[in-house]
């Protein structure tokens, strides 16, 4: 297939996700990637891999990589932004100063900013005034993509040209990429699922078989809803490719750093330990306090995302935290 001259992506971040995405777009269209790391970047532009996160997958040839910000985002009619939410606002104001107007930027970030409780467009609008802001999302694990198992994805966007042309520069005869005009649902679920693949991975760790993680996932869900809902996003989001679909992958992948991290946990190991044994950020931890405080602040009730914080805080054990969910009062499924 020949690679389009008409439009230019920029992808910042070369973590596995944003290394996929690049790979993705550069089949359609002229496409550079941004490595913080000149050394990481020297490696793929020069080995047409990235040893660090996907060391089992050529990159495509039509795929420039750099470590220069400038170079990357001067020249680019979209930037994507494939980077942790801890680290999204900084990154977000350097290329802001490179970055031509009303370029579309698109968040890959599934994660919500600490201090501020914003979500990662909200940031990009602080940041970047005056840039249309859409969400890529879904059920992605970046090495099932890269492999070319068949797999959909959600673009989020509230205008239909933006989101058409970006649906034709990420879709791949692999990947069926969606449109929806719900920005805040489709950030909202992406937030919220790795919370809940953290349960979980936690009922794994522990033991539990199937019924216990389906339970844990159905309420997930019902707890992903009524934020979101709350928060201003359409109800037919969270059943989904960007709710539903995605809650199942992270929830079920062994892939899933979220899930991964709750595993462990279920195990008996402390948080410290296996954050300090990752290599890559497992968002559901450092987003989990602000979901939780996010969903105080709309007075919506999330018991399992309240569990998995005092967990992740060291207020108690896996075991306590699934024995109090168990001790909740009993109530009507429906409202």
């Amino acid at each position: 297939m020949a690679v389009s001259k008409s439009i230019r992506v920029a992808v910042v971040g070369a973590g596995s996700w944003g290394t996929t995405v690049a790979s993705l777009a550069a089949a359609n269209t002229e496409t550079v990637l941004w490595a913080r790391r000149p050394d990481l970047a020297g490696s793929m532009a020069s080995t047409r891999m990235n040893g660090d996160y996907l060391p089992d997958h050529r990159l495509p040839d039509s795929l420039d990589v750099t470590a220069d910000l400038r170079v990357a985002v001067s020249e680019a009619d979209v930037v994507v932004m494939a980077v942790p939410s801890h680290g999204f606002r900084e990154v977000v104001a350097e290329a802001s100063r490179h970055v031509r107007p009303w370029v579309p930027i698109v968040s890959l970030s599934k994660g919500l900013e600490r201090s501020s409780l914003k979500r990662m467009s909200e940031v990009v609008a602080d940041e970047m005034p005056g840039h249309p802001v859409a969400v890529l999302t879904g059920p992605n694990l970046a090495r099932e993509v890269m492999q070319g198992q068949p797999a959909a994805a959600v673009v989020a966007i509230n205008d239909k040209v933006i989101a058409d042309e970006l649906q034709r520069i990420f879709s791949r005869p692999t990947l069926r990429v969606y449109t929806n005009p719900d920005v805040v649902g489709c950030e909202v679920a992406g937030v919220v699922k790795n919370v809940i693949a953290i349960a979980s991975g936690m009922a794994a760790g522990m033991g539990f078989g199937d019924n216990t993680r389906a339970t844990l996932m159905t309420r997930g869900l019902a707890e992903m809803s009524r934020l979101g809902m709350a928060m201003g996003g359409d109800g037919l989001t969270f059943a989904g490719l960007a709710g539903m679909g995605d809650l199942i992958a992270t929830c079920s992948s062994a892939q899933s750093r979220n899930n991964t991290v709750g595993r462990r946990l279920g195990s008996g190991e402390s948080i410290d330990a296996i954050l300090e044994s990752m290599m890559m950020v497992a968002e559901g931890v450092k987003s989990s306090p602000a979901v939780l405080d996010l969903a105080r602040r709309h007075g919506v009730e999330m018991p399992i995302t309240e569990q998995v914080v005092s967990v992740c805080q060291n207020q108690r054990g896996a075991a306590e935290a699934v024995a109090l969910l168990m001790q909740r009062r009993r109530r009507s499924e429906i409202g």
